[in-house]
Formats: structure tokens, sequence, C-alpha cells
């Protein structure tokens, strides 16, 4: 056979082979996409729900999921209904056991407290919170302002941090009497605070005057610092630092007290007196004792 026709016939057959190839392609990929997917469905929220919303059968609905179920999600929204938001839950998003209350406990803040926490409540203004920036998620440190027992009246109020990296659990208003009765609105921020720090957070909120600052929900490094007295903010004189305990305390040289100058004896005053006893006349030495010397 010719040469030339050979190479002709082979390119085809090489031509065929790629278009066919491509064709296969073609087509599986297709079949592909027109293959339905499985889905299943499963509990999802029919609005936005936020931390304390008590559950009802209208929040809920049944939607198709494709994918790995989440863990915690229920196939029936029997199981979900009646319980407490503990973390905000998106619409359309899938109801998992982990964002919501335990059974029983119902809804609103409580329902948001985790075990072993306090929410505390603390009044403050519109300037102690933030300028309103405060809402829930949020972190803060609290500090208090006020004299402290055995303070030196003389260097004013000292101002102090309390608590450090403190989560906000609510922030609104309330309605409170004044002193004459009358309904009045308050600003009251609900702190997650431990046990220990409710006392601590209570007292203060009683005795002293409570300042929020607020940080990076990001910034957990816990600082030390050392507080501020009116005094220092004129310039004037610290107090002088204690000794270290690890320091060995050096005591002030002994005084003594300076030794007597004793004055050296002075010589006795001579006084001398002519005595005349008629014709004989005669002189008589005496001192300042009033002896004979």
């Amino acid at each position: 056979m010719n040469r030339r026709v050979l190479i002709i016939v082979a390119c085809a057959l090489i031509l065929a082979v790629c278009v066919s190839f491509l064709v296969y392609r073609a087509v599986g990929t297709k079949e592909a996409a027109n293959k339905p997917v499985p889905t299943i469905q499963l509990a999802v929220a029919a609005r936005d729900l936020v931390p304390g919303t008590l559950i009802h059968e209208a929040d809920l609905r049944m939607a198709a999921w494709a994918g790995p179920v989440p863990t915690g999600a229920s196939l029936k929204r029997e199981g979900f209904v009646d319980r407490g938001v503990a973390s905000s839950i998106y619409e359309s998003e899938p109801v998992t056991e982990n964002r919501l209350s335990p059974k029983g406990s119902g809804g609103g803040l409580a329902a948001t407290i985790p075990p072993g926490m306090r929410a505390c409540a603390v009044k403050v203004n519109d300037v102690v919170g933030v300028a309103g920036f405060v809402v829930p998620g949020m972190r803060v440190d609290v500090l208090i302002t006020g004299l402290p027992p055995g303070g030196n009246a003389l260097d004013g109020p000292k101002v102090r941090t309390l608590l450090q990296n403190i989560q906000v659990l609510s922030a609104g208003m309330n309605f409170q009497k004044d002193q004459t009765g009358k309904p009045e609105q308050a600003q009251v921020v609900n702190l997650l605070v431990t046990p220990a720090q409710a006392e601590i957070l209570s007292l203060a909120s009683n005795e002293t005057h409570i300042q929020l600052v607020l940080r990076n929900p990001m910034d957990t490094q816990l600082s030390t610092p050392p507080g501020t007295v009116m005094s220092d903010l004129y310039g004037g004189a610290q107090t002088p630092s204690p000794v270290p305990a690890d320091r060995p305390h050096k005591e002030p040289p002994a005084r003594h007290p300076p030794t007597p100058t004793v004055a050296a004896p002075t010589a006795p005053s001579l006084y001398t007196i002519d005595v005349s006893n008629g014709s004989a006349h005669t002189q008589v030495t005496f001192s300042r004792t009033g002896r004979k010397p």
C-alpha cells in the first residue's frame, strides 16, 4: 500500500478516537448533572431566632438537605418545640441540640446561662454603657471608682479594674422607681459571671461607681493595671511602695545623744579689805564663798 495512504488512514483513526472520547465525556457529564442528588428532610428555622426565644411550631419548617447531616439535627420538628434558644439561629439553618437550652428550662434569659455561671444585672447609663455599643455577645471590662477603705482622703477617689473579659448577655431598658416613687427608664446590662464574680459585682454596684469598658472579643489577655488615684492626675506625691518580702529590711542607724560638755571650774574671786584698828592697819583677803583662802 502506498505510504501516503497509510499516513492519512492513521491520522483519521487518531482523530476519530479523540472525537469519540470528547463525545463520551460530554454525554457522561450531562447524565451526571441530570441525576438527582439524594436529600433528606431536616427541621430548619423558619425565621431568625435570637437567644432567649421560646420555639413554637410556626418557627420551624421542614426543608430538603443534601450532604452530611449536622450533629444534633432532627428529622422531626416535635423535638424542638417549646425549647429555648441558647445561641442565634438564622433562617433556613438546621436546628441542632447544641443551639438550644435543655428540655424543660423554657425560654428567656435564663435559658442562655451555661451551667455553673450566673447572670448579674448592672445598672448603667448611656455613657457608662459605652454609649449604647454594649450589645449581647460583646466583651467588657468592669471598672470601679470610689474612695477605698483606709485610703487618704487628700488623694481623692481611686479607679481600679475589677473584672476583665466579661461577656454581655443582654442590654436594654428597664423601668424603675426614683426616690419620689415615679417610674423612670434605666439601662440595665446583664453580665455572664461566676458565682464569686457575682458577689464582687453586687457589692461594687452598691458601694462604688461602675464603668464598662468595651474590648476586642478576640483579645483574651488579662492585664494588671495598678489603679489610679486623683492625686496622680495632678502630679501629686505618691505613697512610697512597701518593701518586698524577699528584700531584707534595713534598720535606720541608731542615734546616740550628744555627750554633755562639762565646763572647766573657774578660779574663785578674791576680795581685799583694809582693816584699821587704831594706829594698826591690816589687809584681809576673802574669797567669793566668804571663806579665807
